[in-house]
């Protein structure tokens, strides 16, 4: 019982003693947090998305309370206006970005380009992007295995069971690029979102030469160069055989859709210009003599037209 009743005691007071030390040591070493940052976090939407290029909010409030100067910070999800109510509590200017929205530049829909064969894997766009091209001609199309569907937490991209191609709703995606991060093929970009969900791009990234691109999609860009010749601010430029319109030098004129042969170039939201028709040939104006065929001579008689001429003048005389 002795025994006992000495061991009790014994680990009792080294309990006790442990306890003392941790408890100094968490002084000593106790690190003050801002209390600031659990009010910014707070005021962030709490999506935790990683758009904002921090692992989750709380990483993101951090930053905002600690630096100086927040204008390369902003959060996707809240916008503008959050980030607005943040640095006036913060008494920190506000950054100012324009809204963004993932867009999906691949026009490959099934009748546009057929496929060739059928993948057996695991149906995952990562798994097939590394083990072969697709299962149509063209390497550089939307899968659509939805890896980018399984990324997005705003439920704002799915795969059109019809054309196999990944598909943005405008209205519900937050640009916080979870989906272009995810799609191995970096066929999804965050463009400028404009009003009423208006858009003009190239659904196409292909960067094969035009007859590959034809024969593996119909709806491709060969890169013929008639949509920047077109355009009349600079918007688009011709690299790597493909085009691709600036959305913030784009203003939407929309004249760049009619030159397009293969209708690569998408328009949202908008109708298409009229098509100029081609303006009919000149008709001579009427009492206007119509000038004598003159009928062409062959190089090889030349000879034998001078030989004519002369005795022709012979007999005048």
């Amino acid at each position: 019982m002795t025994v006992l009743l000495s061991t009790i005691l014994t680990l009792s007071v080294l309990g006790i003693l442990a306890a003392v030390v941790l408890y100094f040591v968490a002084q000593k070493f106790k690190v003050e947090e801002d209390p600031r940052i659990d009010e910014v976090e707070k005021m962030l939407p709490g999506a935790n998305c990683g758009g904002c290029g921090f692992a989750g909010c709380r990483g993101m409030a951090d930053a905002l309370v600690k630096n100086d100067d927040i204008s390369a910070l902003f959060c996707p999800v809240g916008g503008g206006d959050t980030m607005k109510g943040i640095a006036s509590y913060l008494g920190k200017a506000a950054p100012e970005k324009e809204p963004m929205v993932a867009t999906v530049r691949c026009g490959g829909v099934c009748d546009k380009r057929p496929r060739t064969n059928t993948f057996d894997g695991a149906k995952s766009c990562a798994v097939a992007s590394s083990l072969y091209v697709g299962e149509t001609a063209c390497s550089f199309g939307c899968l659509g295995y939805g890896d980018c569907v399984d990324a997005c937490a705003f439920d704002a991209i799915h795969i059109n069971p019809v054309t196999g191609i990944a598909e943005v709703d405008v209205e519900k995606c937050t640009a916080c690029g979870a989906c272009v991060k995810a799609c191995p093929k970096n066929i999804i970009e965050l463009r400028k979102k404009w009003p009423k969900g208006r858009a003009v791009y190239v659904g196409c990234v292909s960067k094969d030469k035009g007859a590959a691109v034809m024969k593996a999609c119909k709806a491709g860009c060969i890169g013929c160069g008639k949509c920047e010749k077109v355009c009349a601010f600079g918007a688009i430029t011709i690299e790597n055989n493909v085009a691709y319109i600036d959305s913030q030098k784009c203003k939407l004129c929309r004249k760049c859709v009619n030159e397009c042969p293969t209708g690569a170039i998408k328009l949202v939201g908008m109708e298409p210009l009229p098509k100029t028709p081609k303006a009919p040939a000149a008709k001579p104006a009427e009492g206007a003599a119509a000038k004598p065929a003159v009928a062409a001579t062959p190089a090889g008689d030349d000879k034998s037209a001078a030989t004519a001429k002369n005795e022709s003048v012979k007999e005048q005389k």
